[in-house]
């Protein structure tokens, strides 16, 4: 194999490895920095003795990611308030060749799984992913993690009873979700509080990450006149002109708001029955940068 024939396999699965890696992270630059990690080693791997690329590149990349998540978790860092994943734009492409497999993959990446992933150890995480997400054979999983066909199987069960039991429903049709965000965005342009309540569910969260840099609940927020209260506040304190962008992030529609031309923060919904059920606010300057130029 060439090194431009070695550089194209690897542009080829680079939005796999990416997938893999932000859905075991929920970050994105540290995903970014996974798969730059596995291109070095891919680069400097004998080819001729690579039999099966893909398998190895999800290999390589899933083993790295497992060793940042757990170098990750040992930092102690003590996180300012809720803690949400960095939006990811999602754009799925040849991975979901048809709708039920671009639903499977967008309720993997979604904020709702993803904030329950942060509850699994690395290894049960890196089964989950491999599993749910991209369908990965028990088989093969435990060749890509060196582990018995039995013991990934118990793996994948605890981590799929796990997500069940803690995440919350939610509907993953996208037009339903895009009309009703739209809907959303509309009522609290204009300030149209009694519309706002009129779509939110009784029991509604609202779940803010500032991250400690930018003003957001320090704590989860429920029941609707709680949360459009704290909208009605927003509303009086927005930036002066702000403009909007509609876009699909995490499998499903969000609105990026933009202030001066630069990311002010990211809202997206979470709805069931026609209701929202879940309003997340992603404020952190840290986790909004990589949207500036997308």
């Amino acid at each position: 194999m060439t090194a431009d024939t070695a550089t194209d396999v690897f542009e080829d699965h680079r939005r796999l490895l990416m997938g893999v890696a932000y859905r075991m992270l929920g970050r994105v630059a540290d995903a970014e920095d996974v798969v730059q990690d596995a291109w070095l080693r891919w680069s400097g791997a004998d080819h001729a003795e690579i039999r099966a690329p893909r398998a190895y590149l999800v290999r390589i990349t899933t083993r790295l990611a497992i060793d940042r998540l757990r170098q990750v978790r040992t930092r102690g860092e003590a996180y300012v308030g809720p803690w949400l994943p960095e939006p990811y734009l999602t754009e799925f492409g040849d991975l979901a060749p048809d709708a039920a497999d671009r639903a499977v993959l967008a309720d993997s990446v979604s904020l709702a799984v993803l904030v329950v992933l942060e509850s699994l150890s690395p290894l049960e995480r890196a089964v989950f992913v491999l599993r749910e997400a991209f369908g990965y054979p028990y088989a093969e999983i435990a060749a890509l993690l060196d582990r018995g066909e039995a013991a990934v199987r118990q793996l994948a069960g605890r981590a799929r009873r796990h997500v069940d039991e803690r995440r919350p429903r939610y509907e993953v049709d996208p037009v339903r979700r895009r009309e009703l965000t739209e809907r959303f965005l509309a009522a609290a342009e204009r300030g149209d509080l009694e519309g706002l309540m009129s779509l939110l569910a009784p029991d509604v969260r609202l779940i803010g990450d500032s991250g400690g840099k930018a003003k957001a609940p320090l704590r989860i927020l429920h029941t609707a006149d709680k949360v459009v209260r704290f909208l009605a506040g927003v509303a009086r304190r927005r930036p002066p002109a702000p403009s909007y962008r509609l876009l699909e992030a995490n499998g499903g529609p969000a609105v990026l708001i933009l202030s001066a031309g630069k990311p002010d923060s990211l809202f997206q919904l979470d709805i069931a029955d026609g209701s929202v059920t879940t309003l997340y606010i992603v404020r952190n300057p840290d986790k909004l940068r990589h949207l500036a130029a997308d």
